[in-house]
């Protein structure tokens, strides 16, 4: 295989700098001191303020029981963030921790959320927020009620008019929900009590630069727009798979399971980036309408359908993990066909993989273009060196994107190589892209939701897939398969392709 590197002229933008810093506010995290605030908001934080795209005053106040004081709760981030930040600066830290607070509190108890308001009404007071409020749920879901009760009882958020002086928002983590019923009853609780416009339900794979990247790449470039449908495209792949196991998380894993995890979410997300119809415009309700309207062309998986299209797979080991049961039935892999009954991809297959402890770390898209029609060189030994084309899109690590095309060898014989054409974000635009929380909490600070999921379309994508988590859960008929830690998964997920004829791309 032949690998061509090469250089791309990057033009700049006529809008070169970035768009305007958001109002002053303050970001309320319940669950303050746990793992995803260590690792990835407070860090986040940090580095929209080095970047100096928060406007100050700004404050970011850490809810939880394990909070003792603030000077513990600067210490304890100081110490995640300078580990996590590759931005981090001793200095910067020190004009930052000043806007970190923290209030010790049990989110069940009723007065927690009185002493909660006075502490909020306090520091807009002293910092200038103006009553511009964002409150994180970094809670597990059958909490965000509970929360989200108590604060509207203590005045704390109400529904509002855009026209409002001051903004109330939350934002929700995934899995939002179980299935389809709980998701339906949690969007009902918040509607009851919010607008939909202050409801950002956040899935961090949409804030990653590549997978934002995905409509701009389609619909900016008129050479592969004409060619992104059926008569050009033979299958598309979307793999996310991690190198790591569980990793302590068997409490959260043994109730979720990869579906619920990465697939409902995820890689519904991404499939429904890569093969909407174009949007009027990039407005936030224009991009989720077609996203939506994709999700509605999804093929249900019913009956015979899901054992012939659905894989779900157990690293070997998982069960001597601590805390999980020893004859537990949680999928760590899963594989799916996913068909799109519309006029632009009837009849092209959509392979889905995503797993754990498996051989690397890697989130891609791979779109195969059609084989050539027939042997055009006159020799089958030629022939049969010739790949379909294949234009693959890295989300993680090494972003970029590559495109294959077949091309002569050097020589007086006519010997075929396939040849890689690579883009890379880090070489190419010489800056960092931005962390997926960075960009998903600073468009909710500007109001700006084309990145969160709708209520129309989480649902949607839970019904797609009930059906699939059911036929595993509560009435199994899909038989569990064993991997390896370290491979590539199970071998019966190779079986999704070989029928039609295709076989998983190679990760690099």
């Amino acid at each position: 295989m032949l690998e061509l590197e090469t250089m791309f002229h990057l033009h700049k933008s006529a809008q070169d700098g970035d768009l305007e810093r958001p109002d002053p506010f303050l970001l309320i995290i319940f669950g303050g001191t746990g793992d995803l605030a260590k690792r990835k908001l407070i860090p986040a934080c940090y580095n929209l303020f080095r970047e100096g795209l928060l406007k100050e005053p700004f404050a970011v106040m850490g809810v939880s029981r394990r909070a003792s004081s603030v000077e513990a709760f600067r210490d304890l981030h100081h110490e995640s963030t300078s580990k996590f930040s590759p931005l981090f600066d001793e200095e910067i830290w020190r004009r930052f921790a000043p806007s970190l607070t923290c209030m010790s509190g049990d989110v069940y108890k009723e007065e927690m959320y009185d002493a909660l308001r006075k502490q909020i009404e306090e520091i807009d007071r002293e910092r200038g927020t103006n009553g511009n409020r964002i409150f994180y749920f970094s809670t597990p879901p059958k909490v965000f009620p509970v929360i989200l009760s108590h604060l509207t009882k203590a005045g704390l958020i109400q529904k509002q008019a855009p026209s409002s002086k001051s903004w109330q928002r939350i934002i929700i983590e995934k899995p939002f929900g179980r299935d389809l019923a709980s998701a339906r009853r949690l969007n009902q609780t918040l509607l009851e009590m919010l607008e939909e416009d202050q409801i950002f339900r956040i899935d961090h794979y949409l804030g990653k630069e590549t997978v934002q990247n995905i409509l701009v790449f389609r619909f900016g470039n008129s050479i592969f727009e004409p060619l992104w449908n059926r008569k050009f495209i033979d299958c598309v792949q979307i793999t996310a798979l991690e190198d790591i196991s569980i990793e302590g998380r068997a409490s959260f894993y043994e109730e979720t399971g990869v579906f619920r995890d990465i697939v409902q979410n995820h890689l519904l997300e991404i499939l429904s980036l890569c093969s909407m119809e174009m949007p009027v415009t990039f407005q936030a309700n224009d991009i989720r309408d077609q996203k939506l309207q994709l999700l509605r062309s999804l093929r249900p998986l019913l009956g015979s359908a899901i054992q012939n299209h659905t894989v779900y797979g157990q690293y070997k080991g998982y069960r001597e993990e601590a805390d999980v049961s020893p004859d537990s039935h949680t999928p760590t892999y899963a594989a799916m066909k996913v068909m799109v009954d519309n006029w632009r991809w009837q009849g092209v297959p959509f392979y889905l993989r995503a797993g754990k402890a498996l051989q690397r770390r890697v989130t891609e898209i791979a779109i195969q273009f059609n084989p050539i029609p027939f042997c055009l060189f006159g020799r089958e030994d030629v022939c049969q060196m010739i790949d379909p084309n294949v234009l693959i899109m890295r989300i993680q690590p090494d972003e970029g994107i590559s495109l294959r095309f077949v091309c002569k060898e050097p020589g007086d014989r006519l010997k075929i190589g396939n040849v890689d054409m690579n883009f890379k974000y880090a070489a190419g635009f010489e800056r960092r892209p931005p962390e997926a929380y960075e960009r998903l909490l600073l468009d909710c600070a500007r109001g700006d939701l084309t990145l969160f999921a709708r209520k129309d379309a989480i649902e949607r994508a839970w019904e797609f897939m009930d059906p699939v988590i059911q036929a595993i859960e509560v009435e199994p008929s899909l038989p569990l398969v064993f991997y390896e830690k370290g491979s590539l998964g199970p071998e019966e997920a190779n079986s999704l392709l070989v029928r039609d004829g295709n076989r998983w791309q190679e990760i690099r």
